[in-house]
C-alpha cells in the first residue's frame, strides 16, 4: 500500500513538473502592475558607504549600515528618532517621515552626521547626534532646487529662482551670490538642452563646490535667443502647458558663462551691475571678466558666443584653477582649459580632434604628483591617457581594438587605474586595471556576462552585479585584485524554469564590405529546421549605442520570449554605428544618419533569408527613438521588412535638438542634403508594407510633431497606417497600464499582419 502511495506521488510531482515547464507567457505576467511574475528576481543592490568598508542598504523597510566582509548590520542612524522628530516639530505625515528615513538615497555631508532634505519648498537640516532638525529657509513662492553640502560640511548651497545661494548650516545666516535669474537666465542651473545632451538626464546641477569649500564655479546659461516649444497635457477641462526652452537642430543655443565666486569674501548682499539688467549696448562693451555682484566670469572671449558649449566642469586639487571642457557647437574639436581663480584667464591645457566629431567623456582624474589620466578617443577607440600638469603626453596607458566603457578612478598607493570595458567581449563588459606605468592589462571579472561593478573609495573591493542572457542579475563581493570574497545575493529564480522558453544564441554576421556584427537569435521553445518562421527584429541603431547584450533583458527579453513562444524568431542585429565597437565605427554614420545604418540592417536580412528555417517574406522591424526612426526610415526606403512598429520616433532630424543632431549631421545650414535625405517626413510617399506609429502627447524630448508632420505627410499621400497615442506620457510610456496595453497593441498588431 505505502509503495503504491509512493509511486502515484512521484508520478504526480513528475507529471506536475513537466507541466509546469510548459506554461506559456501572457502580457499579465510580464506588464500586468498586479500580476506580473518576478522574473528577474529580487537583485541585491548595494551602495558603498562613504567609509568605504560597509553598505548602505534597507532591510525590512530600515536604512543599514552592513559590514562589506563581516555582513554585520547595524541601523546607519536612529531613524525612529528622525521619523520622531520631522513628524512632531516639522509637520510631516509618517508616511512622509518613514519614506526619507528609509531612503538610502539620502544627502549626507561628507562625514555623514547631518542630512539635508527638502520639504514643501524649503530646506532642512537634521544634526544626526544630536537628533535635531533645523529649519535653514522660508520661502512662499520659490522653491530650493539643486541643494548640496560644502566638502566640509559648513555651508549649503541651492538655487532659488534660478539664482545661486548658499546658507551657514549653524547660523542659518543665508547669502545671494547671483542676482540676475530669471526663467530664462539660470545660475548653477543646466537647460533641458545642456542636461539632456551634455551632462546627463536627471543632472541639472550646474555648479561645483571647490575642493577647500571656499569657492563655487557655475555655469550661467542664457536662453534669450532659443525659440520656445509648447507641449499640451490635454488632460482636465483647460489644458496645462508647457513652455520649453528647446533648440532645434541649427536654431541658436543657450549661450553660456563659466562664473566663479569666492563664497566667502562674497558681500551678504551684493550691489551693482550684477543686481539690474543692462542694455545690450552697455553689456556688450564690458570686459571679459565682469563682476556681476559677487561673481567674476572666466575670460572665454577667444570662442564666438554662438559657437560654445561647456561640457564639463571642476576644480583642480588646490582650488586655485577651474577645469573645464570646450566645444564648438557642431562639437568638431574639444579644449580642455584651465580659468584661474584670481584673474579669471584661460590656459589650455590640450586639444581633441577626431576625423567627424568628439565625444564627451569626464573630467581629468587628478593624480597627487600633478600627473592627470584623461580619456580620449583620438585614435578611433576609448582609452587611458596619463599627462602632466602641463598638457604633456607621458603615455598611452591602455590601446587596442576595444574600448573603455567606465572609468572609476586610480589606486594611487598600489599603482593601479580601475575600468570596465571590451578587451574580452563587446557584448559583455568586464572590469579591468591597468598599472600606472602602462605595463599591463588585468581582468578582474572571469564569469562570461555582463559585469557591473561599483569600487570603494580605497580601492581594496569592488561589488558585482553581474547577469547573463538567461540568469538575472546576481551580486559578488570581490578584492580589488579579482578574487572573490563572498556571494552577498545568488538571486535564484525557479520560476523562470516554469515556462517553455527559446534558445537564445549570439552570431557574428559579416556585412558586404566585412564589417563583423554581433547579432543575437531567439528560436521558438519547439524549434523545427524544417518549417519556415517569421522573424520579429528589433533595433536602436543609434551611434554607440548597441542592443545585442550577454546580460538580462527584463521584461522586454520575456515579452521576446512570449513572442517566440508564438512562432517567431526574434531577431537583433548591431549595426556597426551601434555596435559599440569603438567611436571609429560611429564615423560612419556622420552627416547621413540612417544610411549607412539601413545598409548594415539590410545585410543582416539577407543573412536571415540565407537560412533554410527563414521565412523570407514575413520580416517585422521594431525600435524606439532613434530606433523608431530607423524603422520609419527603414519603411519608407527599403523593402525588406513587411511591417515596422515605430515610437517616439525622429522623423526629421530638423525636428530634434541642436546638441545631439549637429554633432552627428552638423547644421542644416552645412549639411542640407544630409538632413533631406534621412528624413522619413520628406520620402513618406514611398513607405510600403504596415506601420504602428506610437508616441506620448507630452513627449519634451522627441516632441508629438515629429510623427505627426509624418501622419500628415503619409495622408497627403494616400498612405494608410496606424497610429496610438499616449497622454500624460512622455518620451516612453511610463503609466503601467498604458504599457501593458500598448504591449498588448503591438503583439496584436504582430500577429494580424506577420
Amino acid at each position: 500500500m505505502k509503495k503504491t502511495i509512493f509511486l502515484l506521488i512521484t508520478t504526480f510531482v513528475f507529471s506536475s513538473l513537466a507541466f509546469s515547464q510548459e506554461k506559456m507567457l501572457t502580457i499579465d505576467d510580464i506588464f500586468d502592475p498586479v500580476k506580473r511574475v518576478p522574473f528577474g528576481g529580487r537583485p541585491t543592490f548595494v551602495q558603498w558607504a562613504k567609509d568605504g568598508v560597509s553598505f548602505k542598504q534597507v532591510n525590512n523597510g530600515m536604512l543599514m549600515r552592513t559590514n562589506a566582509l563581516s555582513g554585520k548590520s547595524e541601523p546607519f542612524y536612529d531613524v525612529k528618532k528622525f521619523v520622531s522628530v520631522l513628524t512632531q516639530t516639522v509637520g510631516f505625515t509618517l508616511e512622509e517621515a518613514n519614506k526619507i528615513g528609509q531612503s538610502p538615497a539620502q544627502q549626507f555631508n561628507e562625514s555623514e552626521t547631518a542630512i539635508i532634505f527638502n520639504h514643501n519648498k524649503d530646506l532642512y537640516i537634521y544634526n544626526v547626534a544630536a537628533g535635531k532638525v533645523t529649519r535653514l529657509t522660508s520661502t512662499e513662492k520659490d522653491e530650493e532646487v539643486e541643494e548640496d553640502f560644502s566638502p566640509d560640511g559648513k555651508t549649503i548651497s541651492f538655487i532659488r529662482g534660478m539664482n545661486l545661494y548658499v546658507v551657514d548650516v549653524v547660523t542659518s545666516k543665508e547669502k545671494q551670490l547671483t542676482f540676475d535669474g530669471t526663467e530664462k537666465i539660470l545660475n548653477g542651473y543646466l537647460p533641458w538642452v545642456y542636461e539632456e545632451e551634455l551632462y546627463g538626464r536627471g543632472d541639472k546641477r550646474g555648479y561645483w563646490w571647490s575642493p577647500d569649500s571656499a569657492k563655487i564655479t557655475f555655469l550661467r546659461t542664457d536662453s534669450t535667443p532659443v525659440k520656445a516649444f509648447i507641449v499640451v497635457n490635454h488632460e482636465g477641462v483647460n489644458q496645462d502647458v508647457e513652455t520649453e526652452w528647446y533648440p532645434k537642430a541649427g536654431q541658436p543655443n543657450p549661450t553660456v558663462k563659466l562664473g566663479i565666486i569666492d563664497v566667502k569674501a562674497a558681500p551678504s548682499r551684493a550691489l551693482g551691475i550684477g543686481s539690474v539688467r543692462l542694455p545690450n549696448s552697455i553689456s556688450k562693451k564690458l570686459p571679459s571678466i565682469v563682476n556681476l555682484g559677487s561673481a567674476k566670469f572666466a575670460d572665454i572671449s577667444k570662442y564666438k558666443a554662438d559657437d560654445l558649449l561647456i561640457a564639463r566642469v571642476t576644480w583642480s586639487p588646490d582650488s586655485q584653477a577651474v577645469v573645464f571642457q570646450a566645444l564648438n557647437r557642431e562639437q568638431t574639436f574639444l579644449d580642455l582649459n584651465t580659468a584661474n581663480f584670481n584673474s579669471g584667464v584661460v590656459t589650455k591645457v590640450l586639444t581633441e580632434k577626431t576625423p567627424a566629431y568628439v565625444e564627451v567623456y569626464d573630467n581629468p582624474k587628478f593624480l597627487k604628483n600633478g600627473n592627470v589620466v584623461w580619456q580620449s578617443a583620438r585614435d578611433g577607440w576609448r582609452h587611458l591617457y596619463l599627462y602632466d600638469s602641463k598638457g604633456n603626453l607621458i603615455k598611452q596607458l591602455t590601446s587596442g581594438k576595444w574600448e573603455i566603457r567606465n572609468f572609476f578612478g586610480v589606486d594611487e598607493t598600489n599603482g593601479y587605474a580601475y575600468f570596465s570595458g571590451t578587451k574580452d567581449s563587446h557584448i559583455a563588459a568586464n572590469a579591468y586595471r591597468v598599472k600606472l606605468d602602462g605595463s599591463s592589462v588585468e581582468r578582474l571579472t572571469k564569469t562570461e556576462g555582463s559585469h557591473n561593478v561599483s569600487f570603494n573609495s580605497e580601492f581594496t573591493h569592488f561589488v558585482d552585479n553581474w547577469s547573463d542572457v538567461n540568469t538575472p542579475t546576481q551580486t559578488r563581493l570581490y578584492k580589488a585584485n579579482g578574487e572573490l570574497e563572498k556571494v552577498l545575493s545568488e538571486n535564484k529564480v525557479d520560476v523562470l524554469s516554469q515556462y517553455k522558453l527559446g534558445k537564445t544564441q549570439f552570431l557574428k554576421v559579416k556585412t558586404r564590405d566585412g564589417f563583423e556584427m554581433e547579432a543575437q537569435m531567439i528560436l521558438p521553445p519547439d524549434f523545427d529546421p524544417a518549417k519556415k518562421y517569421p522573424v520579429w527584429s528589433f533595433t536602436y541603431s543609434g551611434p554607440h549605442a548597441p542592443s545585442v547584450r550577454n546580460s538580462w533583458g527584463g521584461s522586454q527579453y520575456m515579452w521576446f520570449q512570449m513572442l517566440a513562444q508564438k512562432g517567431y524568431i526574434i531577431w537583433i542585429c548591431d549595426n556597426r554605428s551601434a555596435s559599440g565597437k569603438g567611436e571609429e565605427s560611429t564615423w560612419t554614420a556622420y552627416k547621413n544618419l540612417g544610411v549607412g545604418e539601413l545598409r548594415d540592417l539590410e545585410d543582416g536580412v539577407s543573412y536571415l533569408k540565407s537560412l533554410p528555417y527563414v521565412d523570407g517574406e514575413r520580416i517585422g522591424l521594431s525600435g524606439w527613438s532613434y530606433g523608431g526612426f530607423m524603422t520609419s526610415y527603414a519603411m519608407t526606403h527599403s523593402k525588406s521588412w513587411k511591417i515596422g512598429i515605430a515610437g517616439g520616433s525622429v522623423t526629421d532630424w530638423r525636428l530634434y535638438d541642436s546638441i545631439y543632431t549637429e554633432r552627428y549631421m552638423m547644421t542644416p545650414e552645412n549639411n542640407k542634403e544630409g538632413y533631406d535625405k534621412t528624413s522619413p517626413t520628406q520620402a513618406a510617399k514611398d513607405l510600403h508594407g504596415k506601420l504602428l506609429l506610437i508616441h506620448g502627447v507630452i513627449d519634451d524630448n522627441v516632441h508629438m510633431q515629429n510623427t505627426l508632420q509624418f501622419v500628415n505627410q503619409l495622408q497627403l499621400h494616400g498612405k494608410q497606417f496606424e497610429l496610438m497615442l499616449y497622454p500624460k506620457n512622455r518620451h516612453g510610456v511610463s503609466n503601467p497600464l498604458q504599457a501593458k496595453q500598448m504591449r498588448q497593441l503591438m503583439t496584436d498588431f504582430i500577429l494580424k499582419n506577420l
